[in-house]
């Protein structure tokens, strides 16, 4: 089957967050997916199910090198990469629809996923020392931390084994920009699914961006935002809000295209 590694939320080859995909005839075992996602050892391969009959969505399903996750922005982009046009994928997420743009961007229509004010939890301070914790929200899957500058979100070196004894949530650390061109600043670490820091997230994006928006004063429907991940390899993410919906625009490269032969 053909299978291949896509660079999201990038312009150039080695840049933005690696995905796997597989394009698949008939739906795969679990089991046999997270063997695949092991071997790639992307934060994400996303397995696609291409022989559907007309105009159905095709199955999509997002596993990282440990588990199944239940949303992937990069990988969808990744695997409407791989097969152009407009796509629309069945997912445990409902069905998300894919259009290339005419500015040579992917759009992936994703559920919004606002965060709501929480109290920090005891551990987040050794979690992520030297970080001045301005507040804290959550989602259904994310913690979102706002930090006292973008230079703190870019230099801290999170404790993984605190994160990793936490359960099931991302946890985002953000703040405000330090250059004009982007709206805020993140990073996103992930260890309780295999993936120590996400290189750039477009899950994340569906919470950062309605956050941030109503900090910022725009929630009016179409307003955009974009926003810098901070990894070692960086991404840029357009948001779009759409009510409950958010439009995520990102680039893609293709840098492997082969044959899986297992």
């Amino acid at each position: 089957m053909r299978a291949c590694v896509v660079d999201s939320f990038a312009d150039n080859p080695f840049g933005g967050n690696p995905a796997g995909v597989v394009l698949l005839d008939a739906p795969a075992e679990p089991a046999w997916m997270r063997s695949v996602a092991a071997e790639f050892k992307h934060s994400e391969t996303a397995f696609v199910v291409t022989g559907t009959p007309g105009d159905d969505p095709k199955p999509l399903r997002w596993f990282t090198p440990t588990a199944e996750v239940p949303l992937c922005g990069h990988a969808t982009l990744a695997a409407a990469h791989v097969l152009g046009g407009e796509q629309r994928f069945d997912t445990a997420s409902g069905v998300l629809h894919c259009r290339s743009t005419p500015d040579g961007w992917i759009e992936l229509d994703l559920p919004a996923d606002p965060p709501e004010p929480a109290e920090p939890p005891d551990w987040l301070a050794k979690a992520l020392p030297g970080v001045d914790v301005l507040a804290t929200a959550r989602s259904a899957t994310k913690l979102l931390v706002l930090a006292g500058s973008a230079a703190q979100v870019r230099a801290v070196v999170p404790e993984l084994h605190v994160l990793t004894g936490i359960g099931g949530s991302d946890v985002i650390l953000t703040a405000a920009p330090d250059r004009p061109e982007v709206d805020f600043v993140s990073r996103v670490f992930a260890p309780h699914v295999g993936i120590p820091e996400d290189p750039v997230t477009g899950s994340a994006h569906c919470a950062l961006a309605p956050w941030w928006a109503a900090r910022l004063d725009r929630t009016a429907h179409g307003s955009v935002l974009i926003g810098e991940q901070a990894s070692a390899r960086g991404g840029t993410v357009r948001a779009v809000l759409r009510g409950d919906r958010i439009g995520l625009h990102g680039r893609a490269v293709t840098v492997l295209d082969g044959e899986l032969r297992v």
